[in-house]
C-alpha cells in the first residue's frame, strides 16, 4: 500500500497502520537502510514550535507516526486524516515481538541502571529467541558517548531503542548516528519504566479515549497537571489556526544540531521528503 504523507501543524507524518510501520521497519532490517522512527503527539507540536533541534530531528526521521490520539482526531478534522494511532510504546513492544520472531538481536540506551536492569529481565522472560546485543543506561556523561556509540557499532544490532529525555537523545543521535550503523532507530522515552514495572500505563478504555495523559496526571498530579493543562490548551489553539491556515512545512534551520545521515532510496510504500 503506498500512502502520501499528510501534512499537519507543518510536519509530514505518515498515514499507516501498525502492521504497515511494522513492515517497513522488518524490510529496513533485511535491507540494512536506515528507518528513523518519529513520533508526534500534542506535546510534541506544541513545542516543536520553540525548540528548533526536536523539531529539526523530527523533519530528519524515515517514517513519523501518530503517538497520540488527539493527533488522529485532528488529521480528521483538518481533512487530512490519519488511519490510526500507533503509540510509540506499542510499537516498541512490536518490534521486541518481531525481534524475537526472527531471531534479531536489539540494544538498549535509557533510563537508570536500576530501571534498565528490570527492563532486560522482563524482556528476556517475554521475548526469549531475541538478543540484547548491548545496553546501557542514559546517565552518561557527554564524554562517555562516544565511546557507548562505538559499543553500539561494534555490537552489529538490528535495533536500537533509546528510552532517553530530549534533547540528550537528538544530540546522540546527531553526533553519532551516522556511524552506529542500526537499521532501526526508535526513541521509546518513558517506555522502558512501563517494560520495567516502575510506571503503569493506562488501561485500554483510556487509551482508546485518547485520556492516557489524564491517567498520568492522576499518577503524578502535582508535577504534571499544569504541564498537560498549558499543552492541551496550546494545542486546540493549534488546531483552531490550523483550521483557518495549515501551518507550511517547516525546513531546516541553518546552524541547528541535524541528524545527519546520507540520504537513502526511497523504500516501498514512503514518500521521502527534502
Amino acid at each position: 500500500m503506498t500512502s502520501e504523507r499528510q501534512l499537519l501543524f507543518g510536519m509530514y507524518m505518515d498515514p499507516l497502520r501498525m502492521e504497515e510501520a511494522v513492515e517497513r521497519c522488518r524490510t529496513a532490517i533485511g535491507t540494512r537502510q536506515r528507518m528513523l522512527v518519529g513520533v508526534l503527539n500534542a506535546a510534541k507540536i506544541v513545542n516543536l514550535r520553540r525548540n528548533s533541534m526536536l523539531r529539526n530531528s523530527l523533519i530528519e526521521c524515515d517514517m513519523i507516526i501518530a503517538d497520540g490520539q488527539a493527533v488522529v482526531w485532528a488529521s480528521k478534522l483538518l481533512g487530512r486524516p490519519l488511519p490510526e494511532r500507533i503509540a510509540g510504546i506499542d510499537l516498541f513492544v512490536r518490534l521486541l515481538a518481531l525481534a524475537n520472531a526472527e531471531r534479531r538481536s536489539v540494544a538498549l540506551l535509557g533510563a537508570r541502571p536500576d530501571v534498565l536492569a528490570a527492563m532486560e529481565t522482563a524482556i528476556r522472560a517475554r521475548y526469549p529467541n531475541l538478543t540484547i546485543a548491548y545496553s546501557h543506561h542514559g546517565y552518561f556523561k557527554p564524554e562517555e558517548a562516544e565511546g557507548i556509540a562505538s559499543r553500539i557499532r561494534d555490537c552489529g544490532a538490528d535495533m536500537l531503542f533509546l528510552g532517553m529525555v530530549s534533547p540528550k537523545k537528538e544530540i546522540f543521535l546527531a553526533t553519532h548516528g551516522p556511524s552506529l550503523g542500526v537499521p532501526v532507530l526508535h526513541g521509546v522515552g518513558g517506555s522502558f519504566d512501563i517494560l520495567a514495572g516502575l510506571t503503569r500505563r493506562a488501561p485500554p478504555l483510556w487509551q482508546k479515549f485518547g485520556m492516557e495523559w489524564a491517567y498520568r496526571v492522576m499518577q503524578e498530579p502535582r508535577r504534571l497537571w499544569w504541564r498537560y493543562l498549558s499543552t492541551n490548551s496550546s494545542f486546540l489553539h493549534l488546531l483552531a489556526r490550523e483550521m483557518l491556515s495549515p501551518t507550511r512545512a517547516f525546513e531546516h534551520e541553518d546552524g541547528q544540531i541535524v541528524v545527519k545521515f546520507e540520504r537513502r532510496e526511497t523504500m516501498p510504500g514512503s514518500v521521502v521528503h527534502d
